[in-house]
């Protein structure tokens, strides 16, 4: 694993755990449901999101940039399913969303997917970025090496 996708994975690990509380406490106070007795839940739905993902992004890394069928972000976004168990689990209704989201995300029912890097956390734009340019360089240079560019 390069720098960029250590930069990239400790990001994530950071700020996967405080996603997974931050969606659950604002889905839950915008329905009016109390989160009492409900840290430990909220805390183990935070820490298996985190190893799921921490394991799917080291495997991405692990696999030559040219043979990656995914994204770091798309990585992350498969993390919704912990916070949604637990909002599904304090009997949170499903929000209204518009048609694309429920079309492109069927099982998102409070809408917490999300479509930048910042949406889950500040901390992983500069990192996840760099590491996109690093995997777009790369690819760049091979190409070019090869004569195709």
């Amino acid at each position: 694993m390069n720098e960029y996708a250590e930069a990239l994975l400790s990001a994530t690990t950071l700020a996967m755990p405080k996603w997974v509380r931050r969606s659950v406490e604002t889905v839950a106070k915008t329905a009016g449901v109390s989160l009492t007795d409900s840290a430990d839940v909220i805390d183990v739905a935070a820490a298996d999101a985190t190893t799921l993902v921490n394991g799917r992004l080291r495997a991405l890394f692990d696999t030559d940039v040219d043979r990656q069928r995914t994204n770091p972000l798309e990585i992350l976004r498969g993390a919704v399913p912990y916070p949604t168990s637990v909002l599904v689990g304090l009997g949170v209704q499903p929000l209204s969303r518009h048609q694309f989201e429920t079309e492109r995300f069927p099982d998102d029912i409070y809408g917490l997917t999300p479509a930048t890097w910042a949406d889950i956390d500040e901390s992983l734009y500069e990192p996840g970025i760099i590491w996109g340019a690093w995997k777009a360089k790369t690819v760049l240079d091979r190409r070019r090496a090869q004569g195709m560019r």
